[in-house]
């Protein structure tokens, strides 16, 4: 387990965003990622990235999940208090 502070949506919308090579303000949590060009390889590498915070997530938890709202109901739980 990582010592990094607790993961939180404008996280998760910052790493996103960081990979599109978009800005954050842009996402709102409802866009298609996949329209936005998000691929299996930018998945895992977030996924991987999270799992180093401490976040026990899979690349099957996320894969077919579009939106930043859709991977929120899945992170936040996962995410360490």
């Amino acid at each position: 387990m990582s010592d990094a502070p607790a993961l939180t949506l404008e996280d998760v919308r910052r790493d996103v965003a960081e990979v599109l090579y978009e800005d954050p303000a842009e996402l709102t949590d409802d866009e298609d990622l996949i329209d936005w060009g998000l691929d299996s390889v930018r998945i895992m590498s977030l996924v991987e990235k999270w799992r180093k915070r401490g976040v026990q997530v899979t690349f099957a938890d996320l894969a077919e999940r579009a939106t930043l709202a859709d991977w929120w109901a899945v992170l936040g739980p996962k995410t360490a208090a």
